[in-house]
């Protein structure tokens, strides 16, 4: 890597759906984007245009590749899917409130406060799981992103939180506590340097707007 040549990437959590709306566990349930989500995603694409990406990476989950399509679209530069960059599998929680999981799985969810890491509804995964393969995916995206170029990923609540922290070696549970959650077609910008990765902006958008930030969406 180059000094004077960082590579940055950002890291997009796609815009509202009707599930973000009404506190719902989405998971990796395929749930569109609502108009407000539209927009939200149409005015990070023309945001996001000042960093020059030379390619989005979405996941293929439809909120977060139409997000990540928008984004390409402005300066029509090449767009992908990647199933890695899903968001977490929340197991029986998909598809209920946060209140129907709090009533459901009450001890769960005071784990959950607290920062333990476990598989999400039972079968589900755990944060570290999808840690692991949005890192594989991050590693495979770097082998084609040349100094001084900037890439975005469009991705999901929780996926992006842990991606980043795992990219810049933060712990897990440390990152769950102390990041807040990105709020719908809010960023992260990540910048490499001369010791590694590192968080350079948190939770940046556009437009202002509710955050529904701390749900997996």
């Amino acid at each position: 890597m180059a000094v004077d040549a960082p590579r940055r990437l950002i890291v997009l959590r796609h815009g509202e759906t009707s599930h973000n709306a009404a506190g719902v566990w989405q998971g990796q349930l395929d749930s569109p984007l609502s108009e407000r989500g539209l927009t939200q995603a149409a005015a990070a694409a023309q945001a996001l245009a000042q960093f020059a990406p030379v390619r989005v990476v979405a996941s293929d989950l439809s909120r977060a590749a139409v997000t990540g399509q928008t984004v390409a679209r402005v300066d029509g530069i090449p767009f992908s899917a990647d199933e890695r960059f899903r968001e977490i599998h929340a197991g029986a929680w998909q598809g209920l409130t946060g209140e129907e999981v709090r009533a459901g799985y009450p001890e769960d969810m005071d784990r959950l406060l607290r920062g333990e890491d476990f598989k999400r509804g039972g079968h589900g995964e755990s944060v570290a799981d999808v840690a692991a393969r949005c890192r594989a995916g991050v590693d495979a995206l770097l082998e084609e992103l040349a100094p001084g170029e900037c890439a975005v990923i469009a991705t999901h609540g929780v996926a992006g939180r842990a991606l980043a922290a795992d990219l810049v070696g933060i712990d897990q549970r440390t990152s769950w506590i102390a990041l807040g959650g990105l709020g719908n077609c809010h960023w992260a910008e990540l910048v490499e340097g001369r010791a590694g990765w590192r968080i350079q902006a948190w939770n940046q958008a556009a437009v202002a707007g509710r955050a529904h930030g701390d749900g997996p969406a």
